[in-house]
């Protein structure tokens, strides 16, 4: 049999004109940016690149036009190397092709038929190209192909392809991944695998088959009987349900399988250790369940004693590692992440002489770690994080992890117990160290580790301060996070990082010089002090790449600089709980991509400014706890974030006015607080219509960068994180608002905190109440609400704190499993009120009725207290120099009132 003859060598084969004209036709036809046939010139092309001739006969056998970049590593390169346009009919003048490749170019237009006319085909392969296909017909006329990739081309509209397929009794290699195999069969709407293979009974010399990111599904064990002679099998990113079918072992040709990111479930078949030459086995991201002893173990004549690569994270295995882990040399990347495996790291471990990633993070592993881990020399990269592993770790454990690049153990309480001179025998890229023990003193054995990429270590007890030689030592730093220790001192400058983590240690001085490509820095919950615009103002004109800025929690003052014109990219903004005065400055508005904007407790004044309405992306709006003046803002007016506004806390302000019915437009709200302020009017109605608090089902993910905001829940102010997507709240108390509770409220079913306390509301509660089966807080004490308490807030089985205080209610307190749990604390202050858990007990003809119930409205509860306390004439002028400014300040009645109420619930409640 004759071979193909290559460009460049000594004797040059000449090559048809026919087939030349052929070639240069086909040239000219196409797109070719990057001048890759730029060679096919002159006679004999059997020289150009990219061709090989037959060695006898000069015939063009092989046109390779692959694109030669990575798409990954070299993205920008990938596309300008793309040849594009229609494949011209030229190109099937070749008639005695024998290999094909036009993969990953930008050929467009349909799949010409004419390619059956190339009947030598070996291989073939148009893999990611542009190519639209409703009849696939022309390929069975390619009897003699071996190799075919179809992927990333859609077969939606090609329902005969997998007759077609079959017609190709030479196939070895098949790749049909990204090919949208959902809807081959008119009469059928997904594939069903087991149809797959029944029918592919011609395909004997099948070796290789990757059907990977496609929509099929698996409804029967028995799809597999046909095909033994596989070697590799691919069939991750699909649907595949139900269990793995013991008939798996009976291939026993596989070294390679692959059935990740599927809905498998079940336990694994024992029949896996039949397969004594896989190689390769992942089936990673599915909801497999049980142990895996028997998978690792020795009970068969092989036991997949081969194994190279081993992937079952991310399922819901359970038990132990195996004690004979061990004795799987040869696997050099093991992934068992996201399990829930317990029990403690076998000391085989130690045995896996070829290991390079091991990940067996974010499981119940506890007990110590073996010092065999040190015995494993070709280790790379390991991750043991989020477990519950304990002990110590000494250099035993790490003295020949020679080639260590990456090492994560967080979130496990382990002590590195290591001498003050110790040189690890590693020089890292990645450390990740939360939550070990590692202070007081600040590690000195960092001095070794100047190609570090990214060092957290965060929550480890360092109370030192940091070495002068720490600052400018790691010129690779990518991200550095040493938050929630005790550092103190000062810092210098950042200018090596693009992200930084400092919150929560004892850090002083003004702020830090920081790098003009910083993304992310957070520097809260320390002691920094001076203004804001050395950070802001003087670095404005060169970091447009910041995203994240949180000096939040420390003693800065000042006024907030009017700077922010050139920082587009910031996305959370946390100013919080500073010494910071003045008014918004204007350019704020120009935050256009800001997502969390947090002023909080601090001493701001004066009214919005307008240019706020510039914000698109808001999700976050916390400006809590200032001196705020003026109506509440529109926020409808700005920009789109009707579906974007999921929490707004407005408390302890001085905003006056009225709700604006503008508020009842952002869909997505899950948390609004405009409590402690001087609203008046009535409840919108509308706020009924919040999506996000009707149904749990229709809130949205908040962005991972938003997740943190501080709200008063259960009388107590809580800072909420990654649970804040779960909580939905509503905080309108310690206003003057007047009217009913409107009943569309009781249409917000995911409410899980409903505060309305201390206003002027009126009429009884809705009926409807009892369908707010979320609720877990309810207040509306202090108001003038009459009637009965409906029998269906027993219903509200969630219900853990309950205040109706100091209205007018009348009649028996309901029964029920929740309202057995509340004292008398939470019904006091409604002398018609009786039964559980107050003494006054009901009468059977008990009926509600007060007969002074008109006097008591036009007084109030108030006007009462001013009776018992005016009465002695002594305390008169105590009275009005102490309780009289209450009658004129309501913001002062609220906290007085509220103040002895709260003191009440800690000491009875």
């Amino acid at each position: 049999m004759s071979t193909p003859c290559h460009g460049n060598r000594n004797h040059v084969i000449s090559c048809t004109k026919r087939e030349r004209e052929a070639l240069l036709s086909f040239r000219e036809s196409i797109r070719d940016p990057s001048n890759q046939l730029s060679s096919w010139v002159g006679e004999e092309c059997c020289m150009w690149k990219r061709i090989s001739c037959d060695n006898m006969t000069g015939h063009v056998v092989m046109l390779d036009l692959r694109n030669p970049k990575d798409p990954i590593t070299a993205f920008d390169a990938f596309n300008q190397s793309k040849l594009g346009g229609v494949i011209n009919d030229s190109l099937f003048e070749l008639k005695h092709l024998r290999y094909l490749d036009l993969s990953f170019n930008g050929f467009e237009g349909a799949i010409p038929p004419q390619l059956s006319n190339l009947s030598n085909l070996r291989y073939l392969n148009i893999r990611g190209l542009d190519l639209s296909v409703d009849d696939l017909e022309w390929l069975s006329h390619l009897s003699s192909l071996k190799f075919l990739d179809m992927s990333e081309i859609s077969l939606d509209a090609a329902p005969n392809w997998l007759q077609v397929m079959n017609m190709l009794p030479s196939l070895s290699e098949l790749h049909l991944s990204g090919c949208q195999l959902h809807n081959y069969d008119p009469m059928i709407s997904n594939v069903q695998i087991q149809v797959i293979f029944e029918n592919m009974i011609h395909m004997s010399k099948l070796r290789n088959l990757n059907l990977s990111g496609n929509s099929i599904f698996n409804t029967r064990s028995d799809w597999l009987y046909n095909i033994t002679s596989l070697e590799k099998l691919d069939l991750s990113y699909n649907q595949i349900q139900g269990v793995l079918p013991s008939v798996i072992g009976q291939f026993s040709q596989l070294t390679y399988l692959d059935l990740s990111k599927n809905k498998l479930e079940g336990s694994l078949p024992r029949s896996l250790v039949n397969l004594c030459n896989l190689q390769h086995l992942d089936l990673s991201s599915n909801k497999l369940e049980g142990g895996i002893n028997e998978l690792l173990g020795h009970s068969s004549a092989c036991s997949i004693t081969n194994l190279q690569f081993l992937s079952l994270a991310m399922n819901q295995l359970s038990g132990t590692l195996p004690d004979h882990l061990g004795k799987h040399e040869k696997i050099s990347v093991l992934l068992l992440y996201s399990n829930k495996f317990s029990g403690p790291i076998p000391e085989s471990i130690g045995k896996l002489s070829s290991l390079k990633v091991l990940f067996i993070f974010d499981n119940k592993l506890n007990g110590t770690i073996p010092e065999s881990f040190g015995q494993l020399s070709n280790l790379e990269e390991i991750d043991i994080s989020h477990n519950v592993l304990k002990g110590s770790v000494s250099y035993m454990h790490l003295s020949k992890l020679t080639r260590l690049k990456t090492f994560s153990a967080s979130s496990n309480p382990l002590t590195l117990n290591v001498s003050s001179n110790w040189v690890p025998p590693f020089r890292l890229q990645n450390l990740k160290m939360e939550s070990w023990k590692l202070g007081p003193r600040f590690p000195a054995w960092l001095q070794s580790q100047d190609e570090l990429q990214v060092l957290d270590l965060s929550n480890t007890g360092i109370s030192d301060v940091i070495p002068p030689w720490f600052w400018n030592h790691f010129p690779k730093i990518r991200r550095l996070d040493l938050s929630r220790n005790q550092i103190r001192g000062s810092i210098p400058s950042l200018s090596f990082v693009r992200e930084v983590y400092l919150g929560s240690n004892n850090f002083t001085g003004p702020l830090p010089n920081i790098s003009s490509t910083i993304s992310g820095l957070d520097l809260s919950n320390n002691t920094f002090s001076g203004s804001l615009d050395l950070i802001v103002c003087e670095q404005k004109d060169r970091m447009n790449d910041l995203v994240i800025l949180d000096v939040s929690r420390n003693l800065l003052s000042g006024e907030i600089p009017d700077c922010w014109m050139n920082y587009s990219n910031l996305q959370v903004l946390n100013l919080g709980a500073n010494k910071l005065t003045g008014n918004v400055p204007s350019s704020l508005g120009k935050l256009s991509s800001l997502q969390s904007l947090s002023l909080n407790k601090n001493n701001l004044s004066g009214s919005l400014p307008f240019s706020l309405q510039s914000f698109k992306e808001l999700e976050l709006l916390d400006l809590s706890e200032n001196h705020f003046t003026g109506g509440l803002p529109n926020i409808r007016d700005w920009g789109n974030t009707s579906d974007k506004l999921k929490v707004i806390v407005l408390r302890s302000n001085k905003f006056d006015g009225g709700i604006p019915r503008e508020l009842c437009h952002l869909n997505f709200l899950h948390i609004l607080d405009l409590a402690h302020n001087n609203l008046s009017g009535h409840i919108p109605p509308c706020f009924g219509n919040f999506s996000a608090m009707r149904s749990q089902d229709s809130t949205r993910d908040f962005n991972f960068l938003t997740e943190k905001a501080y709200l008063v829940t259960k009388r107590k102010e809580y800072e909420y994180r990654k649970m804040l997507p779960l909580v939905t709240s509503m905080d309108l108390s310690c206003n003057s608002l007047s009217g009913h509770i409107p009943e569309e409220l009781t249409n917000l079913y995911a409410m899980r905190f409903l505060n309305l306390s201390y206003n002027q509301l009126r009429g009884n509660i809705p009926e409807r109440i009892g369908g707010m089966t979320s609720l877990e807080t309810l207040d509306i004490s202090m108001n003038q609400l009459t009637g009965a308490i409906p029998h269906s807030m027993a219903s509200l089985t969630l219900l853990s704190h309950l205040n109706l205080s100091y209205n007018h209610f009348s009649g028996r307190i309901p029964k029920g499993s929740q309202f057995q749990t509340f004292t008398a604390l939470s019904f006091s202050g409604n002398r018609d009120l009786c039964g559980f858990p107050l003494t006054v007990k009901c009468n059977e003809d008990w009926n509600g009725v007060d007969t002074n119930v008109d006097n008591d409205k036009n007084g109030g509860w108030i006007e009462m207290r001013w009776f018992y306390l005016s009465t002695p004439l002594g305390f008169v002028v105590g009275f009005w120099g102490v309780l009289g400014p209450l009658a004129f300040n309501r913001a002062w009645r609220c906290a007085y009132f509220k103040f002895f109420d709260d003191l009440k619930y800690k000491l009875f409640g």
